[in-house]
């Protein structure tokens, strides 16, 4: 259960913002800096809490010119 200040977060590494694909090694990372933890915890797939998810909008530019 999340603390009162404490914002809880959750989605898929498919629609985050710092999911890229490596073209160098063929496979899609996170371009976050993880530490230990969170590097097993996004091998493992275990990302329904990640603090660093921002879903990622394709067309957030276009919405501010309208």
């Amino acid at each position: 259960m999340p603390q009162k200040n404490e914002k809880m977060v959750s989605g898929n590494c498919e629609t985050c913002e710092f999911y890229d694909y490596d073209e160098e090694y063929e496979v899609y990372t996170c371009s976050m800096r993880l530490d230990e933890d969170e590097m097993r915890r996004f091998m493992l797939k275990d990302t329904q809490n990640c603090p660093y998810y921002r879903f990622y909008d394709e067309y957030k530019s276009v919405h501010k010119q309208i």
